[in-house]
């Protein structure tokens, strides 16, 4: 029997291999209570921003079991998106938004469940069994699954880091009745490096291991939906998108091969080097052409040009003051206040000239508010 379970365990990594995926293993369904309990920590100090979706479902995230009492084991899966390039080879061209290397090729969350459902077909038509499968859009913890399904470790700046991807993997899980052979789990291998803590610039790790989100550029440009907050506006620089900071700084990152990077994830031109300028100037139908296919595609118009706007605003390129005062009309008050910041980076006698004008009748008490605290 254990043999048979071997064997099947055996194909099903060369199925998942012939689908894209560059790591595998397998975890058992019940994750140690130390992982609950770091979850509830987090989320009862507030370090999960305004994703408040991450407390609703705490206890199904805490045990695979929660979410699926038939669960006996999980399969985790990871794909590839090692970047040919340096990502950090656009910080110092302030004309240009720096957009997170995941966000650059195709969207992953289609990709990698279309990989992950032909995998889990193969295994219910050779083993009988009943699946699930999760691509970052439930109450998955994708990485401590990873860790004890041997991908990798929770690294220092709290993702997955592999032994021969480093940090770049998108993580997959089918959630399986069957119960298989766990892999041996990860081994924290950080020492002590703190490479991703430095980096941050906005100082977004309290501590080792723990990410404050309402800190992290990540969050502030993909998940906030409303005003950056002022004292993370210059720290966020040219990111537009995401961050990758303390990712590519990352030491494991030199054993990652590109060619062991799926072809969907290579970077489209148009995303790989963005000019502030057509950013500045995009509406919403152009935001949908430029960002088809992507998952920047979900963040929609507003949030991606207000993301350009603080980016503008640290350029220091006075070409741009006439697409950010266009931009003072426009008809989203978070987009109308950034582009106040903005301008007041800028070009400061056509911001004292435009606030005359324009702050007797604006209505938005946060617009307001941007007008007066310069």
């Amino acid at each position: 029997m254990a043999d048979d379970k071997l064997r099947l365990t055996q194909r099903l990594e060369k199925m998942a291999r012939e689908q894209g995926f560059a790591a595998f293993g397998v975890a058992p369904a019940v994750l140690a209570p130390v992982t609950a309990q770091r979850l509830q920590d987090w989320l009862a100090d507030g370090q999960h921003g305004d994703m408040i979706w991450m407390e609703s479902r705490a206890d199904e995230r805490a045990s695979p079991q929660s979410l699926w009492p038939d669960v006996r084991s999980v399969i985790m899966l990871g794909m590839s998106y090692t970047p040919a390039r340096d990502p950090f080879a656009l910080e110092d061209v302030s004309d240009h938004g720096r957009i997170s290397v995941y966000a650059q090729g195709k969207d992953y969350h289609d990709v990698v469940k279309r990989a992950l459902k032909h995998t889990a077909r193969w295994l219910v038509e050779n083993a009988g069994c009943q699946v699930k499968v999760f691509v970052d859009t439930a109450p998955v913890m994708e990485k401590p699954l990873a860790e004890a399904a041997g991908l990798g470790w929770q690294g220092k700046h709290t993702n997955l880091v592999s032994r021969d991807h480093g940090s770049w993997l998108f993580l997959g899980a089918i959630y399986t009745t069957l119960e298989l052979e766990s892999s041996v789990g990860g081994k924290d291998r950080c020492g002590s490096c703190s490479a991703c803590q430095d980096i941050c610039p906005t100082n977004a790790f309290p501590e080792p291991y723990r990410l404050d989100a309402g800190a992290c550029i990540s969050y502030l440009t993909i998940e906030s939906k409303g005003p950056i907050p002022r004292q993370y506006r210059n720290a966020i620089g040219n990111h537009i998108y995401g961050c990758d900071d303390c990712l590519a700084v990352c030491p494991w990152n030199k054993f990652a091969e590109t060619a062991a990077a799926h072809k969907a994830f290579l970077p489209r031109a148009e995303l790989a080097a963005p000019a502030l300028a057509d950013l500045l100037a995009m509406d919403d139908t152009g935001f949908r052409k430029i960002f088809s296919g992507s998952p920047i595609k979900r963040s929609g118009r507003n949030r991606m040009v207000r993301n350009s706007l603080i980016a503008a605003g640290n350029s220091g390129d006075r070409s741009l003051v006439s697409s950010v005062t266009a931009l003072l009309d426009d008809e989203d008050s978070v987009v109308r206040g950034s582009a106040v910041w903005a301008l007041s980076q800028l070009d400061s006698v056509c911001f004292d000239r435009e606030k005359g004008s324009r702050l007797p009748r604006e209505t938005d008490a946060d617009v307001r508010l941007e007008w007066q605290s310069v």
